[in-house]
């Protein structure tokens, strides 16, 4: 069992995790792409990520969320001209956000382990189901049936998997390039 001979700063930490967060967003995303295709649609991975959203009601969660933000802060509402641009960013720092906060916990462990994304994940699963149904953008847990809840959890533990796998190896090279500096 190889461990870490040198810790993490907790800047490196935070920046490793961030972009940790990125993979695992993008391995989430394949995840769903796939279960997409699965059932008959037709569009290119990037034609599926980045689909258009032409207004707010179209906007998924991540972009009602900084709807609600934007215009709580601002007192102003926003045009839908900009329902693409923020729930696209909001899709993206949200993933990126969790991997920042992934990178300050296994960052903080002697040797954190690629596995340890998918309680990590769970979480995630766990605080949407926890968080946004007091938004009013999700249903209560208990009126989701198994298979609605086990495929998104299946998708958060791909996430999380995703996260701690490019947290630890992205710790593993910025080890070694720190060793062969010295």
């Amino acid at each position: 069992m190889r461990s870490r001979e040198h810790s993490l700063t907790p800047v490196a930490a935070l920046v490793a995790g961030l972009l940790a967060g990125v993979v695992g967003t993008v391995c989430m995303d394949a995840f769903r792409y796939l279960a997409y295709r699965r059932s008959g649609g037709g569009d290119s991975p990037l034609g599926w990520e980045f689909a258009p959203v032409e207004d707010w009601a179209q906007a998924p969660d991540p972009g009602q969320v900084v709807k609600r933000v934007a215009e709580g802060f601002t007192q102003r509402e926003l045009s839908d001209r900009w329902a693409f641009p923020a729930s696209t960013a909001a899709h993206w720092g949200y993933g990126s956000s969790w991997g920042a906060l992934y990178g300050i916990a296994a960052g903080s462990l002697h040797d954190p382990r690629p596995l340890y994304g998918l309680p990590f994940g769970a979480a995630v699963w766990g605080s949407d189901y926890a968080v946004l149904p007091l938004a009013g953008l999700y249903k209560p847990i208990w009126e989701y049936d198994a298979k609605t809840l086990a495929t998104d959890l299946t998708g958060h533990l791909v996430y999380g998997l995703g996260t701690g796998t490019a947290f630890w190896l992205i710790t593993r090279w910025w080890s070694g390039a720190a060793c062969e500096r010295r």
